[in-house]
């Protein structure tokens, strides 16, 4: 049974069980009422021994499932800073542990947890204790070793772990202090006890920029090397196309070296996914207004380098997916696959899978083909050289007026295809992301918001639609497949936020049973350069679910799309590369009835574990963004600085720099007066002055401190210089 099925069944279980109007039942009587076959009983019975073991379900001596009277659910251990922490289930519930109650749970843990929800308010999560550590999470981590002699300590890099790690001095490997390590731990310690570890290994200085982001990598279980059965495979690999070769291996390849190709990405890329080819044919009978639009999405075809089951597909399977960071780049490809005969670099022959279509004016996709081709792509284009190009400015990508011309015709479908979106109601947040600049040794010497221009919304759009192309196109065939899915958010998460966004004046209209996307696309629209954009639209993000990957069909909420998929990035995405690979087994006719029950079994796997290391990769590029952010800002404490209140709570507020970087005004700074919270107006105010600090207000701060362990940046006001620096000169800007 597939992955999502078997999770979805039970909820569906633990949901009827969990009714007050349910009484117990027997296997059989629960198959009656679902409608489940006595062929698919057996199935059955797994979800409910599942139910079982993880201590959301108990049968009784007679074979009668129930409600537990003392509910045991399992779940992972989320650690806070402060003590407590939070257990998710399986179904994605949170239960709030106290911290007398965590009973030596280390962070990550797999738990098995006494829920206690009697007298719980509705809007406030189950609580719980911590009955037995099942598992643990972490076996090893990276940290800071803080002594000087003899037996030392070693402080986590992770937050999220609030105890030193001891370790010998015989088992430190002669770490000094300041020295970054990786520690295997040996015990969890317990309250008033310390865990113990071993150094494995030493990264290097706390003060070399390259050395933290290995402690992140490392943090994060992320190899940069790849396994040398890989890289032999990878070495094997011919480095230019031999056309007639090909052709004689595969008659299905067809040539479409004689379209005017193109790539279009930043400067700095060098893994070249997708190229594209457009062309316009107006109707005969002018009159008719026909206009059609025939474009082609062609992809690098990786799959034709990287056979199933290789050393090569081993370990992207086991990576997931591409890593950038600042300062480099992990790639989920050895480099002579991602930078070389996989990537569509121009001037040279490339193998791909191309998605054709053909669109009318409205959008709508009237025909396509997926096929096996070999490509040459013409020009490498670059965003902002497009985007020079479509604004009329001097540019050397514009010397050919052929490529001209298809920038204009370029733009001109991406907005037909965006206006198309726009009306069913897909929702694009428009958040800032930060670029950046790192000299040679890993140091940030600038830091400023990603350009997003009409040249990156091109390939978004066409990008999508081949995406949504694909995914209709097998869904339809009813073959396995990966999906890439976003499900419609919990209704109390949404109820949560409209409550919110009414203290603004906003409203949202949630259906009873459905949530229409076009609710939070008004709602994004509405707040368009109001001083709560930034805050209201960052919660109306976190108030949806994570998009993820499944062999299920689940349609997208954010793109208020049936059906999607990721198909243009076989690079640097494995999904991507799996389903390359089914679309070229049913192109070739050799999706036999074995070969997909193959796939049956093995895809919710791949989707889950990619879906994983998704996550822990944006964790990851997370991380080492907020450290280069506190790099930079070390280099500028006692600068002064103009950014924006973006968020407040009752210990202080946030405040958002014009180049992304987002610092902490503490209550204890703001030496006027003592500050309220009010809550309903999202702001704090003087409780003597009536001076407010409001959510969107313009603000000028001082760089106080910037904590590298912590990755926090501390602000002051401008206007509180002076209790701060008292006696200090201050000239430009500095001391």
């Amino acid at each position: 049974m597939a992955a999502d099925l078997f999770q979805h069944r039970k909820n569906v279980i633990r949901e009827m069980v969990y009714d007050p109007s349910y009484t117990p039942l027997k296997l059989r009587e629960i198959a009656y009422l679902m409608g489940v076959s006595k062929e698919e009983r057996d199935e059955l019975k797994e979800v409910l021994d599942a139910l079982v073991e993880e201590g959301a379900v108990e049968v009784t001596a007679k074979g009668k499932y129930m409600k537990p009277e003392n509910l045991n659910v399992t779940g992972i251990f989320t650690a806070h800073a402060k003590g407590f922490g939070f257990v998710t289930t399986g179904s994605g519930e949170e239960i709030f542990i106290p911290a007398p109650y965590v009973n030596d749970a280390f962070h990550r843990d797999k738990v098995l947890v006494k829920v206690r929800r009697d007298g719980q308010p509705r809007d406030r999560k189950p609580e719980g204790m911590v009955l037995k550590v099942l598992e643990r999470g972490i076996h090893s981590l990276t940290g800071t070793w803080i002594s000087d002699e003899g037996a030392g300590f070693v402080l986590p890099d992770d937050p999220h772990i609030r105890k030193s790690i001891r370790v010998s001095r015989k088992q430190s490997m002669g770490a000094g202090k300041g020295d970054k390590v990786v520690v295997e731990l040996k015990s969890y310690g317990s309250e008033g006890k310390n865990p113990e570890g071993v150094v494995t290994e030493i990264l290097g200085s706390i003060n070399d920029p390259a050395t933290d982001v290995t402690c992140i990598l490392r943090a994060f279980q992320i190899t940069e090397d790849f396994p040398g059965a890989a890289l032999k495979e990878a070495g094997r690999i011919p480095q230019i196309v031999d056309w007639e070769a090909e052709r004689r291996k595969n008659e299905k390849r067809i040539d479409l070296r004689d379209l005017l190709t193109v790539t279009i990405d930043s400067e700095t890329a060098r893994d070249l996914d997708d190229a594209v080819t457009i062309s316009k044919t107006e109707a005969e009978d002018s009159s008719s207004g026909q206009v059609t639009y025939q474009l082609g999405v062609h992809i690098a075809d990786v799959s034709e380098y990287v056979t199933e089951g290789s050393a090569l597909d081993r370990e992207a399977l086991e990576r997931g997916t591409s890593i950038y960071l600042a300062d480099r780049v992990i790639p989920m490809l050895p480099r002579e696959l991602s930078n070389g005969i996989c990537s569509l670099n121009a001037g040279t022959d490339r193998l791909t899978l191309s998605c054709l279509m053909t669109f009318d004016s409205s959008g709508d996709v009237l025909d396509h083909k997926i096929v096996e081709s070999i490509i040459h792509v013409d020009r490498r284009l670059s965003y902002h050289g497009v985007q020079d190009i479509l604004s009329g400015k001097e540019h050397p990508e514009g010397d050919r007026e052929d490529i001209v011309k298809m920038c204009f015709l370029m733009e001109e479908a991406a907005a037909i295809l965006k206006e198309k979106r726009r009306k069913r109601g897909s929702i694009d947040f428009d958040f800032p992301e930060a670029e950046i600049v790192v000299d040679d040794k890993g140091y940030p010497v600038d830091i400023h918001p990603h350009e997003r221009n009409t040249a990156t919304d091109i390939i978004e759009d066409f990008m999508l639609l081949a995406n949504e192309t694909v995914a209709e196109d097998y869904f339809w065939q009813e073959l396995p497949f990966v999906y890439r899915i976003h499900e419609e958010p919990d209704a109390e998460r949404i109820a949560r936020l409209g409550t919110f966004i009414r203290n603004f004046g906003y409203y949202l209209k949630a259906g009873r049973e459905h949530f229409h996307p076009k609710e939070i696309q008004k709602l994004i629209f509405s707040l368009e350069g109001e001083p709560e954009e930034a805050l209201i639209s960052r919660l109306a993000l976190r108030s949806m679910k994570r998009a993820r990957y499944s062999a299920v069909n689940l349609g997208h909420f954010g793109l208020s799309a049936q059906y999607y998929c990721h198909f243009t990035s076989p690079i640097r995405r494995y999904p991507d590369l799996q389903i390359h690979r089914i679309i070229k087994d049913n192109l070739h006719g050799c999706l036999s009835d074995r070969r997909i029950e193959h796939y049956e079994q093995i895809l919710s796997d791949v989707a889950a574990h990619s879906s994983s290391m998704e996550r822990r990769a944006q964790d990851a590029e997370r991380e080492v963004e907020k450290l280069k952010k506190v790099e930079y800002m070390e280099n500028h404490l006692g600068e002064t600085f103009e950014g924006v209140i973006s968020g407040v709570i009752s210990a202080g507020f946030f405040v958002e720099l014009d180049n992304t970087i987002e610092g902490f005004v503490a209550c204890r700074s703001l030496s006027d007066d003592y500050y309220i919270f009010d809550e309903e107006n999202y702001c704090l105010s003087g409780e003597k002055s009536g001076r407010q600090y409001l959510l969107g207000q313009k603000i000028r701060v001082i760089a106080e401190s910037a904590d590298k362990i912590s990755k926090t940046i501390d602000f002051i006001p401008e206007e509180f210089r002076e209790d701060y620096y008292d006696g200090e000169e201050y000239t430009d800007g500095t001391f």
